[in-house]
């Protein structure tokens, strides 16, 4: 049966979850899925964007179906950017930062846990790609830099596809106060480390050590503070790629670093006693 498609601003992709059981309707399901495809002429398509909330799509190989359940990628190498088109987002054509070679394990429609290389076919493993990208709750706007994702959102705007309030994140984000805070607050700390180089009496010194001795857990409150409003900001704000969670996860752990080293050196240069 030809399913109805899934189209921006529909936010029904935004939850997929694992298959758990194999039953009749997971093939009823993928031959749905097939059909959709062939009406649609698609090269490949999820079953979350026919609304159905699962991990399990299908990408076409030539005059092949190839069908995925529950697919997880355990090896990706030979990066490449690849022109993609997606259902979801009628009439956009974006360039998205791929992989050509990947090592997976899936299962097929009757639970069988199967491996697959795939090398030397870009466009079978971009598509590929694309559909893990809605099994985990995303669309390839996630994977662009943030100048082309706003221009595509800009276009598919101003033709009619208003997305709701909170669907995109605004150019500015609070959590970036947090960021700045922090920064200042690390510089701060590099320039105590020149204080052995002045003659300063000792209280003096020891009320550049005590600075030392509070910034570095104020950098940790920051960072936990930044932390927790970008997973605030990644609930409000789907289309958001600096709402990702690696992201927000390397801001942490790049100053957090930054302070336990300088935390580190004020003790040893800095400490009057």
């Amino acid at each position: 049966m030809v399913k109805e498609l899934t189209v921006y601003p529909d936010d029904r992709i935004l939850a997929c979850g694992d298959v758990r059981g194999f039953d009749e309707s997971v093939g009823r399901l993928f031959d749905d899925i097939i059909e959709t495809m062939k009406h649609h002429d698609l090269d490949a398509l999820s079953a979350i964007q026919v609304g159905h909330p699962f991990n399990m799509f299908v990408v076409k190989r030539g005059e092949e179906y190839i069908e995925f359940a529950n697919p997880r990628i355990l090896k990706k190498e030979k990066p490449f950017e690849a022109e993609e088109t997606s259902s979801y987002y009628p009439g956009v054509t974006a360039v998205v930062p791929r992989h050509e070679k990947l090592k997976i394990v899936y299962e097929d429609r009757n639970g069988n846990t199967c491996y697959m290389d795939i090398d030397g076919d870009k466009h079978f493993a971009a598509m590929f790609q694309q559909m893990m990208d809605f099994s985990l709750g995303g669309t390839m706007l996630d994977r662009i830099d943030k100048k082309q994702r706003e221009k595509i959102l800009e276009a598919l705007e101003n033709d009619g596809r208003i997305p709701q309030p909170g669907d995109v994140c605004p150019t500015f984000s609070r959590k970036d106060y947090f960021v700045s805070f922090t920064d200042k607050i690390l510089f701060l700390m590099a320039l105590t480390l020149l204080t052995p180089l002045f003659s300063f009496e000792k209280s003096t010194v020891e009320k550049i050590y005590l600075f030392d001795k509070i910034a570095f857990p104020a950098v940790i409150v920051l960072m936990i503070g930044f932390f927790l409003y970008a997973f605030y900001e990644s609930k409000k704000y789907r289309q958001c790629s600096s709402c990702q969670v690696g992201n927000n996860i390397g801001v942490v752990i790049k100053r957090t670093v930054a302070a336990a080293v300088l935390a580190a050196g004020a003790y040893f240069l800095v400490n009057p006693h």
